[in-house]
């Protein structure tokens, strides 16, 4: 008796049905469509800044506020600022953006809950796919700025710390704003993750936190005043990539 007798059976692959390929094919075409088009589009904005936060955030909040202010300040920067496109945060970005001197972008997303776009677009696209949306986020972003939010806010700020971290696109400013908001985890990456050795202490200078509208300004030009918002050519082979 050899060792294979002892072997349970391993199930074969089952057949896929020629309706259900193609209908999953065409799905590869759709996906195709939103990056042509988002690299079609988005190519053009540069410098820009892709700010998140919640959709839940209300006008009268003085998160709302805050991020009406970012927005306008670095649209009259001469930076083009990019949303989710949606209410809340999102909204108020856009609507600072649009009464600045830059363009507003905003990259909505079609979900089972239609999410409304808001009116204040330059520019508006929509995705039906999130990880094509993500990475329109992130590959003509000068700069990431992070807002209170939920888990959709909390997923696009740890997609960038690693995809920098990893060094699978380019090291940019990334800016958390609101340091009461950010505290509790940031204390948790320093205690647990830290200590634990699931991140490294120099991990921990990938992001900074910032209170004021002009804090979120100035970080961003501190970080390029030597170098210039343009990729250098290393930085663009790896954008080539993401």
């Amino acid at each position: 008796m050899n060792d294979s007798d002892h072997q349970p059976h391993r199930p074969g692959v089952p057949a896929v049905k020629d309706a259900e390929l193609t209908r999953e094919s065409w799905k590869i075409f759709q996906i195709m469509a939103e990056f042509v088009e988002g690299f079609d589009k988005l190519a053009s904005i540069q410098p820009s800044v892709s700010i998140f936060g919640s959709a839940r955030t209300k006008p009268d909040h003085p998160d709302y506020a805050l991020a009406k202010d970012i927005a306008e300040r670095l649209s009259n920067s001469g930076f083009s600022v990019v949303s989710g496109g949606g209410p809340g945060i999102m909204e108020a970005v856009n609507k600072g953006a649009y009464g600045g001197k830059s363009l507003s972008v905003g990259l909505n997303i079609t979900l089972p809950h239609e999410q409304a776009s808001n009116e204040f677009q330059d520019l508006s696209l929509r995705f039906r796919h999130f990880f094509a949306r993500k990475v329109m986020f992130v590959k003509y972003a000068t700069a990431y700025v992070v807002l209170p939010g939920g888990f959709g806010t909390l997923d696009e700020l740890a997609e960038m710390l690693t995809l920098v971290q990893t060094g699978k696109t380019r090291r940019i400013p990334i800016v958390l704003v609101n340091g009461q908001f950010w505290s509790g985890l940031i204390e948790w990456f320093r205690e647990t993750l830290v200590k634990r050795g699931n991140i490294d202490t120099d991990d921990l200078e990938l992001f900074q936190l910032v209170d004021k509208p002009e804090q979120v300004v100035e970080a961003i030009f501190d970080y390029y005043e030597e170098r210039g918002f343009e990729p250098s050519a290393a930085e663009r082979e790896i954008l080539l990539h993401l």
